[in-house]
């Protein structure tokens, strides 16, 4: 069995100044530089011959190039205990688009639809026990973040094998996506 997820990247420079926000919260576990990404949709694990497929199916996905910016932190769940912390993604209409392809050329291919809604985000950590008075003072401490523009120029499929400590991702195909009108 493999676990997949298909994801944006952000770029080193986003990345490396979403780790510097990545402090001062007790009981969260941050998320690595390195493994950060905005995902398009969690496949989950998956047999080696559906892998082989939904590798090649996501060569049908196609959008042009466009940009992202990052605005704002936030929590899951919105109400209740915090388990995540994330930083969000402004609304764009392009990056919705390639979401809606890559969902329904996965559905077509046979799995299952995702049931939650798309809510674009950064994962910044995940939670344990973390006092919803720490998590009210870091969104009011990072709320105005901004980054971007960032260039969406293709998406990727990730494995995601899970460790001790976090989850290690590994590319296993990049579909490019041209400039508009190329």
């Amino acid at each position: 069995m493999i676990r997949l997820f298909v994801s944006v990247e952000l770029g080193e420079d986003v990345r490396n100044r979403l780790w510097q926000m990545c402090c001062d919260v007790p009981g969260a576990r941050w998320t690595e530089p390195d493994q950060m990404h905005l995902t398009l949709r969690f496949i989950g694990e998956v047999e080696g011959h559906v892998f082989e497929d939904i590798r090649g199916a996501l060569n049908r996905v196609h959008a042009d190039a466009f940009e992202i910016s990052l605005r704002g932190v936030g929590h899951f769940p919105p109400r209740g205990q915090p388990r995540v912390l994330w930083a969000g993604i402004e609304r764009s209409e392009e990056l919705l688009q390639l979401q809606r392809r890559v969902e329904s050329t996965l559905v077509q291919l046979g799995l299952p639809p995702e049931r939650r809604r798309f809510s674009p985000h950064v994962t910044l950590a995940r939670l344990n026990g973390t006092p919803a008075r720490a998590v009210g003072s870091y969104i009011a401490q990072h709320g105005l973040f901004r980054a971007g523009p960032i260039p969406v120029e293709s998406f990727f499929l990730y494995s995601s094998q899970l460790g001790a400590k976090h989850a290690v991702h590994r590319e296993e195909a990049e579909y490019p996506l041209p400039l508009p009108g190329a």
